[in-house]
């Protein structure tokens, strides 16, 4: 019988199909009829094929070759007739007859076809890359069979090396059923379970030819490949197991060495079943109600109504966010989030708010702990939805450091209420109202709970600080309520409001604004519990604080301590003892898992009425310290701190002027610089570039106005900014910029892409970069990700619900002589390896430089193997289509030719150099 090889790719058959589906019953028995009198003719006595080609427009078949032998191909007739060619050739070169018993062919008219069958070619040749071959070793392997799978194997093995001298061939799979379709269907089943790492393949081509409305009514001809482009829209396979095993093996190579995650301590990593275990989110049906369903049913007016009505002391839970930015530098990861949130929506509904977003979390997420805070956000709104959500944004500056045009902040709020935030606690770095009410106008176009602060600095009972006064701080607050917001927040970033000054301040508010009082502080110097009281007496409404192992020092009172301290007062909160203790305790043992990232900072300190540093912003420098070299030198900077705000002017410090203010300090103690040295005129220094758009304006304007003469030595010739920056800059183009982002991603760039690239375009490139390399490293537990594992250690990742990967450590080789070491895993039993660079030898492994596909400007080499020839040397011009270079593999060659016309800068390579695919080859001007 015959079968149909008419889906080929450069001279390879890339499926086979018996017996061809639509082939005319006259034109299949004609050409039945022309191979036998060939095979006559010739003498052929062995198994063999007869080739043709069928003129599909002119209805004409033509004799092409005969391959006297027995091929792999052989395997798609022997799946549709029931019969073993392979081992009949055998017994017929063994000298027995097509009729006796042992074979059983007598009459082969009898034969008859059962179904159809399709046999797939799966090789290492890559269809992205015009089905170039690719070459490595097979990281791992595993095949697919099953009912109606048959499989002839080629080289593909665990460990197999697949070089550029031989045949790409790994595997070729045969699938039948009785009707065609079905052994389509059971094709793409088997190619969709095949796991092949460390070489690139075929697989995602032939799965879009198995699911083909042509190819699965029988219509391809020759020009198939030709007239169906959308065979080559590749699906990505993520291979998450492999880029996650890789990290893990930099992780653990690297030990010391990580950039940005710290130091382990001593002893053995801690382990905690609560945090190691799933994260997979819990039901969220019949939960109690919570603040967020009064919030919806009333909306955002009558729920702050509500608040006011309340008689009992509310309570804003900070862990997720402040706490951890107070104290562990803002590290803390979404998975240890999300494996206590569905005990929040079941157990703690009687709290107002949990702050879990924004501010420094934002960059951080990114930055250090590569997870999408965007995804953090959806993540624990999907396990939380009963209470309401709290996120800190920085007025003009969103979450960033600097003031962005206004449409990109207008597009930032509406998002983030879109996608499950609450309450947005609005302030601004320099309490200027301009910003804010730029701010407070983006959070009122949204159905989301506008919560504008004043920023506390200074003390209101010490009647010689005259700037920052009771009345400068109560006529803020009225113009803010004027402006629309729906709550008034204090926010005492640094703990400065003493009990005294907070009973003042509330009870002045109180009497000038009748919208809720929202107190935020920090227990920097260990009295803020009292100031929560003497304000709850004086009718503030909500309070901010932390889950006892994660509270206190520069981080939010005791919350546990609080709710107790308020027990069976006119303002108890109504929380009940037992289920707050057992989460204080799930946040004990995770706070271990930071102590790379603690301030060092072990007890309350009165200093903080001396250097007035936020308490989100000290366990940042103090890492920030650390990473210059100042680690020894950390006594100083709270002094220093003091000075550099009363030479600007003392000055409201929060996010990003305390940034300032701490740029200017390690810039000071790096250079041994007085004030002194600073205002002096004739000495020349180079400002941290942060100071100096401070001072041009760029943050807005502080109170009281720039200390003229150190603004004009800083800013030199530069105009400083008098109005609002956000006004002053263009628009951003959000849709290019969406544009340019899908062309980087090479994925479609959603709105949430656009707005992290916009607010930190280098930090969101180097997340993405992160993410392609090693996937989504979230998934796993705390202890992986910074420490990895230890020989022996298994451990359990669920990277999506019913996907989990058991991983297990087994041993870390030597090091080679390039300075690498094999990792050696096992991943679900089946054993993996992982080659990674030790750079704590001090050997740097040769490397060629790669191509960026992005430029332009320079051509790399589009699949592995040797070079031949070069065509064009340093200087010369170069037309578009000119022939560049000439590369060969796999007994194949293939001619680069230029994109476009320029002029060669640099030619990297030589011939008979051995490249990788991506690797640089020539470089234009």
């Amino acid at each position: 019988f015959e079968r149909d090889c008419s889906i080929q790719r450069r001279h390879q058959k890339v499926v086979e199909l018996a017996p061809a589906p639509n082939l005319p019953v006259d034109v299949r028995q004609g050409i039945l009829d022309a191979a036998l009198a060939v095979g006559r003719t010739v003498g052929i006595d062995n198994a063999s094929t007869v080739e043709f080609l069928y003129d599909t427009d002119a209805k004409k078949f033509y004799f092409i070759e005969v391959n006297p032998r027995i091929q792999v191909e052989h395997t798609v007739t022997e799946v549709i007739t029931g019969y073993d060619i392979v081992r009949t050739q055998i017994l017929v070169a063994q000298g027995m007859k097509l009729g006796d018993p042992e074979i059983g062919l007598g009459d082969q008219s009898k034969i008859t076809t059962q179904g159809f069958a399709i046999q797939a070619r799966v090789t290492t040749e890559d269809p992205a890359n015009g089905f170039m071959p690719d070459y490595g070793r097979l990281t791992a392997y595993r095949s697919a069979g099953g009912a109606g799978i048959r499989l002839d194997a080629g080289s593909a093995f665990n460990g197999a090396v697949i070089t550029p001298f031989y045949d790409s061939l790994l595997v070729k799979v045969s699938s039948s059923g009785l009707r065609f379709v079905d052994a389509a269907r059971r094709m793409e089943r088997s190619l969709q379970e095949f796991r092949v790492r460390g070489v690139k393949t075929n697989i995602p081509f032939l799965l879009n030819l198995a699911v083909h409305p042509q190819f699965l009514d029988g219509t391809v001809t020759t020009r198939f490949l030709d007239e169906t482009p959308e065979l080559f829209q590749l699906g990505t396979r993520q291979d998450r197991a492999t880029k996650l095993l890789t990290y893990l093996a930099d992780v653990i190579v690297k030990g010391k060495e990580r950039p940005n995650l710290g130091t382990p301590g001593t002893g053995e990593v801690p382990w905690h079943t609560a945090a190691t275990g799933s994260v997979r989110p819990s039901k969220v049906a019949n939960l109690p109600e919570g603040t967020r369903d009064i919030y919806k049913k009333l909306g955002a007016e009558k729920f702050a109504r509500w608040v006011r009505e309340q008689k009992r002391l509310l309570i804003t839970d900070t862990t997720m966010r402040d706490a951890h930015q107070s104290l562990l530098a803002t590290r803390m990861r979404t998975y240890d989030m999300l494996a206590v949130a569905g005990r929040y929506a079941k157990e703690h509904t009687g709290l107002f708010s949990l702050e879990n977003w924004g501010g420094a979390t934002f960059d951080t997420s990114m930055r250090f702990l590569k997870e999408d805070p965007w995804e953090r956000l959806a993540k624990l709104r999907e396990r939380i939805p009963n209470i309401l959500f709290q996120m800190l944004l920085r007025s003009a500056s969103a979450v960033g450091y600097t003031n962005y045009p206004d449409n990109v902040v207008h597009a930032f709020v509406k998002e983030a209420a879109n996608a499950g935030m609450d309450v947005l606690r609005i302030f601004d770095a320099n309490n200027w109202l301009p910003n804010l009410n730029l701010a407070i106008e983006s959070v009122r176009k949204t159905d989301a709970i506008c919560e504008a602060a004043i920023c506390y600095t200074g003390d209101i009972l010490d009647d010689r600080r005259d700037k920052f006064t009771l009345k400068y701080f109560v006529d803020l607050s009225k113009e803010l309520v004027k402006r629309g917001t729906h709550f008034l927040a204090i926010k005492d970033m640094a703990g400065l409001l003493k009990p005294l000054a907070a009973r003042k301040l509330v009870k002045a508010l109180r009497a000038e604004i009748d919208v809720p009082i929202h107190l935020h502080t920090h227990d920097t110097a260990g009295g803020q519990l009292a100031s929560y009281l003497m304000a709850a007496e004086e009718g503030v409404d909500i309070v901010d604080a932390a889950f006892a192992p994660l509270s206190g020092i520069t981080a939010q009172p005791n919350l546990n301590a609080l709710v107790e301290t308020m027990r069976f007062g006119e303002r108890d909160t109504g929380l009940a003892f037992e289920p707050l203790q057992e989460t204080a305790e799930y946040w004990e043992e995770v706070r271990k898992y930071y102590s790379p990232f603690e301030t060092g900072q072990l007890s309350s300190s009165a200093e903080v009425y001396l250097h007035e540093m936020p308490g989100g912003q000290y366990a940042n420098l103090y890492v920030q310290a650390k990473s210059l070299g100042l680690g020894d030198r950390w006594s100083e900077v709270g002094k220093k701190y003091a000075e550099v705000n009363q030479m600007f002017g003392d000055i409201v410090k929060v996010t990003p002027t305390s940034k300032v203010v701490g740029d200017m300090t390690l810039f000071m103690i790096a250079n041994n610089l007085s004030v002194a040295d600073v205002e002096n005129p004739a000495r020349e220094l180079a400002f941290p570039e942060s100071v100096v758009e401070f001072f041009e304006g760029k943050l807005g304007q502080p109170p009281g106005g720039f200390p003229q003469a150190l603004q004009k030595r800083i800013v030199r010739n530069r105009v400083p900014l008098t109005d609002r920056p956000g006004a002053t800059l263009p628009p951003a183009d959000l849709d290019a910029a969406q544009k340019q982002l899908t062309e980087k991603l090479r994925r479609p760039a959603t709105h949430q892409d656009v707005l992290s690239y916009l607010l930190y375009p280098k930090v969101f490139a180097d997340f993405a970069e992160h993410e392609a390399k090693y996937s989504d490293v979230s998934v796993l537990p705390t202890p992986l990700f910074f420490y990895g594992l230890q020989k022996g250690d298994e451990v359990s990742v669920e990277i999506e619900p019913g996907k989990t990967l058991i991983i297990k450590l087994q041993t870390i080789g030597e090091p080679n002589a390039d300075g690498k070491r094999v990792v050696y895993f096992e991943l679900n039993g089946q054993p993996r390896e992982v080659l990674m660079a030790d750079r704590s030898l001090g050997v740097v492994a040769s490397t060629r430089a790669k191509a960026d596909p992005a430029n332009a400007k320079q051509v790399g080499a589009p699949m592995p193997g040797a070079v031949v020839a070069i065509a064009v040397g340093v200087g010369e011009s170069v037309a578009a289509g000119q022939k560049l270079a000439t590369l060969e593999a796999m007994k194949m060659e293939s001619t680069i030719y230029a994109q476009h016309a320029g002029t060669v800068a640099e030619v990297v390579v030589k011939p008979g150099t051995q490249v990788d695919g991506g690797d640089l080859l020539i470089r234009f001007e």
